[in-house]
């Protein structure tokens, strides 16, 4: 990249020194290869650079292949600030609050699902609710309003919504322990009571696949993952609940950024020192954002079990469809990591990054101590998405953390100026895709061509060694907002 004071460490990384921006404290590490340094922005790499100057840090802000330009912090970025003397800003985490993906693994391979890939995919779109601001879902009422924000998945299995050992297989058991519903503001609670158990807009998606590749058979068999099985990836996050936590104290934290003397390289990247009554206020509002986020996923879980079962006509125990991992791609989260040969506590920010804890890590389920955390990397509706799994690597070089998705290419007002004249439903049915959406727009905007390449994504973090493959899916159904 022949731009002052970006140097290329090694075939996967770019270092943005200290010099590229007065006020940087320490440098900027981004994850791309040639092949995708062409596409990367310039405002991104400005973002991640802004980043670098907020106090505290621990270690050097990252940057992850599929990263795009975001609210203050980029998207594909982490960003880890000591527990004691560091900052925590909303910028880091997003609008949509623990936005993030659940795999789900069926008993069930192509030929048993028969004819019914249309009657399925007809089914899920009338059964999930779905589109921007949709409700429909599962209504709480004021006095049990609490109880999700709280408990999470957790709280979703006993409505009748999962089975207990879901919560096994969900990043933090699918809930923080912080949450602090009293930090949330009345509208916030408002906007969602009706939202759990709904699959919103955007990128978001449910999708049914099946398994073409499986390139570590150890990690595989322990995922419960076999070649041409059926899965179901969910993606959605905190709906307007998480995205009215943000707006919130997007505002408190610009105040509380003057009143602190944090100098900030721009306004979106508002923060409070995290030891503040203003950065624990917010922090334990996001958490409660995130416990609504894993209820919500948890929900749609149940709801998915069901629709299969009726379109199927067979039981639960026959389509044995098991939780893989559940894992949040927008959170800031208390860990301890190992920076200068100590251990030490740090709040690690991963705005549109996923966690990779490596093998042996305490917080695995029993069931993946040998293998590492799995890593459920979304790709486009036309391509394909993968598994991969944490390592070693991954916390010594990243607090962790790998990408989350393919990223985008293309705004979203540029995709639908692209897609204008073109079937993007029929080009897709074209390639065997089962298409069903609220809107032609949603489908413009998220049309594949919007989204880079998830294999040279993939193939970043993986010559990085920061994850690896353990399996490839292409998409049979798509049901978007």
């Amino acid at each position: 990249m022949n731009v002052p004071n970006i140097i290329r460490l090694d075939p996967c990384r770019l270092e943005i020194l200290p010099s590229y921006k007065q006020g940087m404290n320490r440098s900027a590490i981004i994850y791309a290869d040639a092949a995708l340094e062409g596409f990367l922005e310039a405002g991104a790499l400005d973002q991640a650079a802004n980043a670098a100057t907020l106090p505290g840090l621990a270690g050097n802000v990252l940057a992850m292949p599929d990263i795009h330009t975001g609210y203050g912090f980029p998207i594909g970025g982490v960003a880890a600030f000591d527990a004691q003397s560091g900052v925590i800003s909303p910028g880091g985490v997003g609008y949509d609050i623990n936005c993030g993906v659940r795999l789900l693994a069926t008993g069930l391979d192509l030929a048993g699902l028969g004819e019914n890939l249309e009657p399925l995919a007809n089914a899920l779109r009338s059964d999930i609710p779905a589109g921007l601001g949709a409700g429909g879902g599962i209504r709480v009422g004021k006095r049990e309003q609490e109880a999700p924000l709280i408990k999470g998945a957790a709280w979703a299995v006993e409505n009748g919504l999962g089975r207990p050992e879901d919560i096994i297989y969900a990043e933090s058991g699918g809930a923080m322990s912080g949450a602090n519903p009293h930090a949330v503001s009345a509208r916030a609670l408002e906007r969602g009571r009706g939202q759990l158990g709904t699959l919103g807009s955007g990128n978001h998606f449910l999708e049914v696949q099946e398994v073409t590749d499986i390139y570590d058979e150890a990690a595989a068999r322990a995922f419960g993952l076999f070649k041409g099985q059926i899965t179901v990836m969910l993606h959605t996050g905190s709906r307007g609940f998480g995205h009215q936590v943000c707006t919130d104290f997007i505002e408190v934290m610009r105040s509380a950024a003057r009143r602190y003397g944090i100098a900030l390289a721009d306004p979106q990247l508002a923060a409070a020192p995290f030891r503040s009554t203003e950065g624990q206020d917010y922090f334990g509002a996001m958490q409660a954002a995130a416990n609504y986020a894993w209820a919500n996923r948890q929900a749609l879980t149940g709801l998915t079990r069901d629709t299969f079962c009726k379109v199927l006509g067979m039981g639960e125990r026959a389509l044995a469809m098991n939780l893989v991992y559940d894992v949040a791609h927008n959170i800031a989260k208390l860990e301890e990591h190992e920076l200068g040969g100590k251990k030490v506590k740090v709040i690690v920010h991963r705005k549109g990054a996923t966690r990779a804890f490596g093998p042996g890590h305490p917080e695995l389920p029993p069931a993946y101590a040998a293998v590492g955390q799995p890593v459920i990397i979304p790709g486009d509706m036309g391509r394909c998405s993968y598994l991969l799994a944490g390592t070693a690597q991954a916390m010594r070089q990243t607090f962790g953390s790998s990408c989350h998705g393919a990223g985008r290419l293309m705004s979203r007002h540029e995709a639908i100026r692209r897609a204008r004249g073109r079937d993007i439903a029929g080009e897709l049915a074209a390639k065997g895709v089962w298409v069903r959406s609220s809107g032609r727009e949603t489908l413009a905007e998220e049309m594949p061509e919007a989204y880079k390449d998830v294999d040279a994504v993939v193939r970043v973090v993986t010559e990085a060694g920061i994850a690896r493959r353990v399996a490839r899916f292409r998409p049979l159904i798509v049901i978007k907002g």
